[in-house]
């Protein structure tokens, strides 16, 4: 597919664009520099904040680069457009996460002193990373939502998408503790069912970003249709095993919160193994029905394709913008 012409990025719109961007920069690495300064005092979530600020500095710098060297989108098989727009909405729901999930689960349990100062100070730049990559996605689609230009991102597919992946995320910062499923090997197989939907999500909304039915063996539609099913058969099984060992004792689980000895610590750093336990269980049950209505979507996708009622050019409008 021929190199396309890309609109203005948000950087070359006006100075107060490039401001939001340089804000960006500044709150995610205030945000990872003050979690890396814990050091042995971190436990798993915060390695998963880390992570998260931390990619979003780089992916936030590399597109500050792309936007600045002009010349560059005429390496790319795609409006330039799709990329920037669709990670803003991206990294504006993590670090919103990461926020809650700190003020909510985190912070609170810590004693005072320089760690919770710093774990506070890293949630409050978390906020304004979120408010400003918010501010990204909303100027960029209202700017350009005239010019009618394409954008995955616009489509209740891609948000499905975008929210499965998303929730994905949030289970990842809960299963950071290793403790509650290395000790059965279904839950085991649920971690494996998180991993392989997230990426196979991820894939989805890469070829999303290009117009890839010129190319695919299997057409888009109908790809995204099988993978959405896949993923909700793998859901199922994730949705039963993980309360089923977890919660039934005769499984080597705890049906009640007062029998998790992590519930009882009053020195404890972080929500206990059994609230962890039941907020990947609600979790998954969230994500199931994400994926159901994403099968729906599909489906109808699919069936307008199969059995068109519009010209082709009317359609690729209706799958890419409505």
């Amino acid at each position: 597919m021929p190199a396309m012409s890309s609109p203005p990025g948000l950087c070359s719109w006006t100075v107060v664009g490039c401001s939001i961007r340089l804000l960006q920069l500044l709150s995610t690495g205030v945000a990872s520099s003050l979690v890396a300064s814990m050091g042995t005092q971190r436990v798993g979530v915060d390695n998963w904040f880390m992570f998260f600020w931390c990619f979003c500095y780089i992916v936030t710098l590399l597109i500050i680069i792309v936007e600045y060297c002009s010349n560059l989108w005429s390496h790319f098989s795609f409006h330039w457009y799709n990329f920037p727009i669709n990670y803003a909405c991206y990294a504006a729901l993590f670090c919103f996460s990461t926020s809650i999930i700190s003020a909510t689960t985190y912070v609170p349990f810590l004693p005072q002193g320089p760690t919770r100062n710093h774990a506070i100070t890293a949630t409050a730049f978390s906020c304004i990373a979120a408010v400003a990559y918010g501010t990204e996605f909303f100027w960029t689609w209202v700017g350009h939502r005239p010019r009618r230009i394409i954008t995955y991102v616009h489509t209740v597919h891609g948000l499905l998408k975008l929210l499965e992946n998303f929730v994905a995320c949030i289970i990842f910062a809960f299963i950071s503790n290793t403790s509650l499923y290395q000790h059965q090997l279904a839950l085991v197989w649920c971690v494996a069912v998180y991993s392989t939907c997230f990426i196979l999500g991820t894939l989805a909304i890469l070829l999303g970003l290009v117009y890839c039915d010129n190319w695919l063996p299997i057409r888009f539609p109908v790809s995204q249709l099988g993978l959405t099913l896949f993923s909700i058969l793998l859901y199922i099984s994730a949705l039963v095993l993980w309360p089923l060992y977890q919660f039934n004792e005769e499984l080597g689980g705890q049906s009640q919160r007062s029998s998790d000895m992590t519930c009882r610590d009053e020195f404890t750093t972080y929500v206990c193994n059994w609230d962890q336990r039941l907020a990947v269980a609600v979790l998954t049950a969230i994500n199931l029905l994400l994926y159901v209505a994403d099968l729906v979507i599909a489906s109808c996708l699919v069936s307008e394709r199969l059995h068109p009622r519009t010209p082709d050019s009317l359609y690729l409008w209706r799958y890419y913008v409505v």
